[in-house]
């Protein structure tokens, strides 16, 4: 068994050919958000995962073995609820609201600009259908956001920080959140 225990996100700093030319391992969600497990890459070889507690490995992410070999991470298609506005009873808005009410529920969801997606729940489902939305079952590859303290899934952040540590336009100090700060966070 070839160890793994190095993980580059979406294979940064790699050069591209390197990527392509690397044997890669289809893990569904579940498997992708656990920092130890065993694989099989494309090209036979046992391998096992062991990545810092925590670690989520995402499709486009790439896994370096002991060996100095590289392993490409894809996303397994698995069956998942797409969940879209109806076009007939409901605006773009109502998926807004979608994503508040699954996210105080606390499940693992996939934002997208025209859809979101969560794993199968038949209780969710006829929560979102009773809120006028369209649900589908289909499988396809799952990559749920991480959470706000979480690695933002490999996005980009576009280069900047998004703290409230600068000074505002109309602040003549820096916005400083605290106990008397009037809005919520």
């Amino acid at each position: 068994m070839i160890l793994c225990s190095k993980l580059m996100p979406q294979g940064r700093g790699l050069a591209r050919v390197l990527v392509q030319r690397a044997s890669t391992i289809t893990l569904d969600w579940d498997t992708r958000q656990k920092s130890r497990f065993d694989a099989t890459d494309s090209a036979g070889r046992a391998l096992g995962v062991f990545l810092p507690r925590g670690a989520v490995v995402r499709g486009g992410d790439v896994l370096v073995a002991e060996d100095g070999s590289l392993v490409r991470v894809l996303a397994a298609s698995q069956d998942v609820l797409r969940i879209t506005a109806c076009t007939e009873h409901g605006s773009p808005f109502d998926l807004t609201r979608a994503a508040y009410h699954l996210g105080n529920r606390h499940v693992p969801i996939e934002l997208q600009p025209d859809h979101l997606k969560i794993e199968p729940d038949h209780v969710l489902a006829d929560m979102l259908r009773a809120m006028h939305m369209t649900v589908v079952a289909v499988s396809e590859p799952f990559e749920p956001e991480s959470g706000a303290y979480g690695d933002h899934g490999g996005h980009s952040l576009g280069g900047h920080g998004h703290g409230h540590d600068h000074a505002h336009a109309d602040h003549a100090e820096p916005h400083v959140h605290g106990p008397d700060c009037k809005h919520a966070h």
